[in-house]
């Protein structure tokens, strides 16, 4: 997450709260509010496992 209180901290490690949030007020225009769309259709879906090999450590 490039800003606010998650700055620095990967997109499938956001709280679900937090994406639900920004649901409700509006994604970020552009590729990170996309991300953070799909992010959150991952979460809800329980399929973060999924995500986790992908990120380099």
């Amino acid at each position: 997450m490039p800003f606010g209180k998650y700055k620095g901290v990967l997109l499938v490690k956001l709280p679900e709260f937090y994406l639900v949030w920004y649901k409700n007020k509006g994604f970020p225009q552009g590729k990170l509010g996309r991300q953070m769309e799909l992010m959150l259709e991952i979460k809800v879906n329980g399929l973060e496992n999924l995500i986790y090999p992908l990120v380099r450590k």
